[in-house]
């Protein structure tokens, strides 16, 4: 039976776009509504990457945009992970790389294809002008104003972690995805870099917040902190610039809510919980929000307290482990100079396990080349030790 509810949706990214696509796909007697602050082609920002699992989980989702997203994605088979600058490839990650804005406006247009009307440049800053809706979905970011109109309720805790982070992009091509750790006069300087275009780059740059100030970034314009990004990583780029786009230095919050729903309302995606860029699964998050909660109200009979209570059941044991595993990495990243002194083998083994989602026989089947050689220095290493 086809559900007639009024629906809200605050917030036009991926986790909003895809929930009201998949209830307007199996209610076409809903009305659903979502409002976007920004205009739909806002450019802030440049590609995102998914692992391949991401897009794997929504072919039996949604087939159609699955199949749109990858095809606009450049397909990355490898991390790369750059330690006392020797290259360490591990094989057998796959990931996607896609515009931001391209992944929006392919997620617009299966949204309105079903019937669900987008209003752009429009900010809710008051739920009051959301009155007469059945459900409100809060999935409006990190900085969630329907979290921060019902903070009471959802009594959520926005924690800005240590290291600072700036987002930058280059026209450099990169084979795989690539996390670059140099070591410089002043500290450490982490570099999250991977390719979206044929010829377009997301380059991440995060450091210590004491690496940070020795190094004058704290003074720096944005210009300044470009330029001077850019030489500390010039080896890595072969002469390509970095590309700024409002790529202000921020620390990334970390924000866990107490409660998931309120009423009417609830909250999905950035707007309930983060993870981290370090591990780079909020949109994976997102997507699995969507579907979880499109999936709890499309089987709800029209019962919405029943629905937000059983997206709540169904979801919250997996969101927390990745927020656990999300923190083993901050923790990871915020120490990083404490494991300089590992081999490149050795440094690249100990990330690939800070998150406690990989043992070694998962690795072994994700690349057995590269636990080989790490298993063989170790052992060779014992035995120097012993002779």
């Amino acid at each position: 039976m086809s559900l007639s509810l009024k629906i809200a949706v605050v917030g036009g990214g991926p986790a909003g776009l895809l929930f009201a696509k998949l209830v307007a796909r199996e209610n076409p007697g809903c009305r659903i509504d979502v409002f976007e602050q920004n205009p739909s082609d806002a450019t802030y920002g440049f590609g995102i990457v998914l692992a391949d699992v991401v897009l794997d989980f929504l072919t039996g989702v949604d087939a159609d945009l699955h199949a749109d997203l990858t095809g606009a994605a450049e397909r990355q088979d490898a991390i790369t992970i750059y330690h006392q600058r020797q290259a360490v490839p591990i094989r057998g990650n796959v990931f996607l790389g896609i515009p931001r804005v391209r992944l929006l406006n392919i997620m617009q247009t299966h949204a309105a294809s079903k019937g669900v009307n987008i209003e752009y440049s429009k900010r809710i800053e008051n739920l009051d002008a959301l009155k007469g809706y059945d459900l409100i979905v809060g999935a409006d970011g990190v900085n969630s104003a329907v979290r921060n109109a019902l903070q009471h309720e959802f009594q959520a805790v926005v924690e800005p972690r240590l290291n600072k982070w700036a987002w930058y992009g280059t026209c450099h091509r990169f084979d795989s995805v690539e996390l670059i750790f140099e070591q410089t006069p002043y500290g450490i300087f982490i570099a999250h870099s991977y390719r979206y275009a044929a010829d377009a780059g997301t380059f991440v740059i995060e450091c210590h917040p004491d690496t940070w100030k020795r190094a004058g970034l704290d003074t720096k314009s944005d210009e300044e902190s470009r330029r001077f990004c850019g030489e500390i990583f010039a080896r890595y780029l072969d002469g390509d610039e970095l590309i700024s786009n409002r790529s202000l230095w921020f620390n990334p919050s970390f924000v866990t809510s107490k409660r998931w729903y309120a009423g009417n309302v609830v909250l999905i995606g950035d707007a309930l919980k983060t993870v981290h860029p370090s591990i780079g699964s909020g949109t994976r998050m997102a997507f699995e929000d969507a579907v979880a909660l499109a999936r709890a109200v499309n089987g709800g009979g029209g019962d919405v307290a029943a629905s937000l209570a059983e997206f709540e059941r169904s979801r919250r044991p997996t969101a927390d482990g990745f927020q656990d595993a999300a923190m083993r990495s901050i923790l990871w990243y915020e120490t990083a100079d404490t494991r300089m002194h590992l081999t490149p083998l050795e440094f690249a083994y100990n990330f690939m396990m800070r998150t406690g989602k990989v043992n070694r026989e998962r690795l072994r089947k994700i690349d057995p080349d590269f636990l080989a050689a790490y298993e063989a220095e170790a052992a060779g290493k014992e035995m120097a030790e012993q002779a």
